[in-house]
């Protein structure tokens, strides 16, 4: 098959090209390289630089592909928070910009990367696509417009749409920014380096932490399932794990003594967070193979950045 991946040179957008390519897919990459690295790409994937919305690099790179994997976005809570514009413009706008290409160029089928952000506080768990939404971020309404606006725009040009909510994805490659980096990678660099590890709250709200693997084997599936066009589907790992129980697994996998320190002032989110993977089971015959404390030993092993440490 053709693909087209927007986000390519992302943590997710580069482990799916790079699985693409390895089964003999034919896959074009689109990234405005803003947080993303060209140099995780394989030389198989043919990359380009440039931004979703720009439309006339969008018909180009739309010729002859058979499925679009929309993974372009802005990710992080905390900066959505203080640039919701940016946020809109970015994750909202560029996946209205790239309906209007596939249906200028006549392309029938997307997948977009959504999140399990888009779920916010739920007294029940685990969490079910028929949940009616409670987002708490600008970057979590963003990805909740981009999942109405593909159904809708889908439904109205004759385009399969299927959103995927993905929740708390970590591995190898994954980007470590200075300010509110994510949770899995910071720690393990953190306890290798002997730094102090600083937990928000009190450690025991709960997020569903599925490898990077298992994320792009479900949105591999995604692409030649059957009877899931206007879908939202999970993609997690089913199981639930407190912060304070992540710290420990990370100070037992890297062997680190560091200290951690419970910040109560800072609030640490959303109370709990677990994916129900029924529909994805259902759909995509998906099911996530790696326990978390395996995934950690994969990602110290896999990830140059933290053996350097």
């Amino acid at each position: 098959m053709n693909f087209l991946i927007t986000g390519a040179a992302g943590f997710l957008g580069s482990a799916l090209a790079n699985q693409l390519a390895r089964e003999g897919h034919q896959v074009r990459g689109l990234d405005d390289l803003s947080t993303g690295d060209p140099q995780a790409l394989s030389p198989d994937v043919h990359f380009t630089r440039g931004d979703v919305n720009d439309r006339p690099k969008l018909w180009t790179l739309l010729q002859e592909v058979d499925c679009v994997y929309h993974m372009a976005a802005r990710v992080s809570v905390q900066e959505s928070i203080l640039y919701p514009r940016e946020y809109n413009a970015a994750n909202v706008g560029g996946t209205v910009s790239l309906m209007e290409a596939m249906r200028d160029v006549g392309v029938h089928r997307v997948i977009l990367a959504s999140s399990g952000a888009i779920y916010g506080y739920q007294p029940n768990q685990p969490l079910t696509e028929d949940m009616r939404p409670a987002p708490h971020s600008p970057y979590a309404v963003s990805k909740l417009a981009a999942e109405y606006y593909i159904r809708t725009i889908g439904s109205l040009w004759g385009i399969e749409t299927t959103s995927l909510r993905i929740f708390n994805a970590y591995g190898p490659g994954q980007n470590i920014p200075a300010s509110h980096p994510p949770i899995v990678s910071h720690s393990l660099r953190q306890a290798l380096r002997g730094g102090t590890l600083v937990v928000h709250s009190d450690g025991q709200q709960t997020r569903d932490y599925v490898y990077v693997d298992d994320v792009t084997s479900a949105m591999v599936a995604t692409a030649t399932a059957p009877n899931i066009n206007g879908l939202v589907i999970n993609v997690g790992s089913g199981i639930e794990t407190s912060v304070r129980d992540l710290i420990n697994l990370v100070l037992t996998t890297t062997g680190s003594q560091t200290n951690v320190v419970f910040n109560q002032k800072i609030a640490g989110g959303v109370s709990r967070m677990c994916a129900d993977l029924s529909l994805a089971s259902q759909k995509l015959n998906f099911r996530a193979s790696i326990p978390l404390e395996e995934g950690l030993r994969l990602t110290l092993k896999r990830d140059p950045r933290l053996k350097a440490a």
